[in-house]
């Protein structure tokens, strides 16, 4: 894909340097989301030094891929640089449908044994950084890149398990929609995202929407679907969630 930067731990250093965001403190504190998602998040969008998890989940509830994917398609539309760490499966076709930047999408499909260090690179200079947990990552290790995070203006997006998250979300259900009789092709997935978190998330919510599809949706209970006009992810082309 034309513009997409895939690259190792060693070049991050000169990577950094032209993605770095302006100051945050005079910038934008808070990067836009998805209208359909705003009500998970308590800024209504992602909030500038916060971790923001997305639980990995179960494979019979996979779209978490494709939440992530979501989350950031928003910022990266209004300029903002992003970063996927420890994702070999990453599809940048199904992030360019979405509306991601590819010219300002930074991958990194296998950070090796300095996983934390390279996590810590791209969060001093780009503005979302989405990273794969490892299978073992200590507390301190967590709790050390979400204070690089406060501190840099960066927001961190782990995939996967993370404690002490400002806000976790999770694909609790799922049901696909494009099956007939036995036969048909399956066309989007209405989902179920829940958040939960600290301070202003700490209070549970849901929400239903669209996965993948045409178009990401709504969903309105008792009423007709509410369709914003902005490409959906493919799940085909991104990977089990």
């Amino acid at each position: 894909m034309a513009g997409r930067m895939v690259v190792g731990s060693a070049a991050l250093a000169d990577l950094v340097r032209p993605a770095s965001a302006p100051d945050p403190v005079g910038g934008h504190r808070v990067l836009p989301v998805a209208p359909e998602l705003t009500g998970l998040l308590p800024n209504r969008g992602l909030r500038r030094g916060s971790t923001i998890a997305v639980a990995a989940g179960q494979p019979r509830r996979s779209g978490g891929t494709s939440l992530v994917l979501a989350l950031l398609a928003e910022a990266s539309r209004a300029g903002s640089w992003c970063a996927v760490v420890g994702v070999p499966t990453f599809g940048a076709g199904a992030a360019a449908e979405l509306g991601i930047a590819l010219d300002r999408l930074a991958l990194v499909p296998n950070p090796g044994p300095e996983w934390a260090t390279v996590v810590a690179a791209l969060i001093d200079g780009v503005d979302v950084v989405v990273t794969a947990v490892p299978a073992a990552v200590s507390a301190s290790v967590a709790t050390r890149l979400a204070a690089r995070a406060r501190q840099r203006g960066s927001v961190l997006v782990p995939y996967g398990r993370w404690d002490g998250a400002d806000v976790t979300l999770q694909v609790v259900r799922g049901v696909w929609e494009g099956l007939g009789q036995g036969r048909g092709r399956l066309r989007r997935r209405e989902v179920t995202v829940s958040a939960r978190g600290r301070g202003a998330a700490a209070r549970p919510k849901e929400i239903k929407v669209w996965l993948p599809g045409a178009e990401l949706t709504r969903v309105i209970p008792g009423a007709a679907r509410s369709t914003v006009g902005r490409p959906s992810v493919s799940l085909a082309l991104v990977g089990s969630g």
